[in-house]
């Protein structure tokens, strides 16, 4: 336990150190990102072990990202909080663009409902991030075997109908940091419409201190907004098409909204540092 604490310790220290330095390389910040994702979950794995598959085990994980991010100058606004009803289950869609949306998702977590996540069945075998994600609800799928997908997908719906769960997917499949979101993957909306649930699409602003392609990674703002819930009432599965059209586009004009009010920030930040 005590090495443990170092390592976390060290992980901070560093992370402070780079907060400083916007020029700090792009590999060194990732690295702390993921090691000290995997440090903060392996401490909490011996308390998660007690009630396994229960979504209250993320809440202290997400509590100490937040604050290995803010060491790092990452910070995020989360809006439309309201829209969530915690009274009923749904599938919430995200858009995804970086491993920072790890970030994303720690502070959705605590505002959300009682969440869950559903993710490719390799980030299992991230050393103890994996299996802490997996303690705390996250649903791994084989992308490369129909049926288990499938299978999967179905518990989700019931999860969402008996325990009121909130499944948070990433409909597009794979990041993407472009101006245009991806074309939308079918497997969420099956959820949806088997459980008759509501959709509700959570939108991030694109991350402009992040560019993967370039090696930059600067502190910076981001923005998150929460949008009221679309209804599947009405839709059947011959609909699917026209449903994925709805959520997409309304997604996608908040996306190019919300981006650009973070880059005027950004940018309004910026001139006050220089005056």
């Amino acid at each position: 336990m005590a090495c443990t604490c170092e390592v976390i310790g060290l992980a901070c220290v560093v992370a402070l150190i780079l907060s400083i330095s916007a020029k700090a390389p792009y590999q060194m910040r990732m690295c702390i990102v993921l090691v000290g994702a995997g440090a903060i979950v392996m401490v909490c794995i011996p308390f998660m072990i007690l009630r396994p598959r229960d979504y209250r085990n993320g809440l202290v994980p997400s509590w100490c990202f937040l604050k290995l991010c803010k060491l790092m100058g990452i910070s995020m606004e989360v809006r439309g909080v309201e829209n969530v009803k915690r009274e009923h289950g749904s599938v919430v869609l995200m858009n995804h663009q970086s491993a920072l949306d790890l970030c994303v998702l720690a502070y959705l977590w605590p505002v959300i409902g009682r969440p869950t996540v559903v993710a490719k069945k390799e980030i299992l075998y991230m050393p103890f991030f994996g299996v802490g994600a997996w303690l705390w609800g996250t649903l791994y799928i084989n992308r490369s075997r129909k049926s288990d997908s499938i299978n999967s997908l179905q518990k989700e719906a019931v999860a969402i109908k008996e325990r009121n769960c909130k499944i948070l997917v990433f409909p597009e499949g794979t990041r993407n940091s472009k101006d245009t979101l991806l074309p939308f993957k079918k497997g969420s909306f099956h959820i949806a419409l088997q459980s008759k649930c509501t959709i509700q699409p959570v939108v991030i602003s694109k991350y402009s201190f992040f560019d993967e392609e370039k090696k930059a990674f600067r502190p910076g703002h981001a923005l998150i907004n929460i949008l009221p819930e679309i209804s599947t009432e009405g839709y059947e599965k011959e609909d699917m098409d026209k449903l994925i059209e709805v959520c997409r586009s309304t997604m996608q004009q908040e996306y190019t909204r919300l981006s650009k009010e973070a880059q005027s920030l950004a940018l309004s930040k910026a001139g006050k540092k220089l005056s």
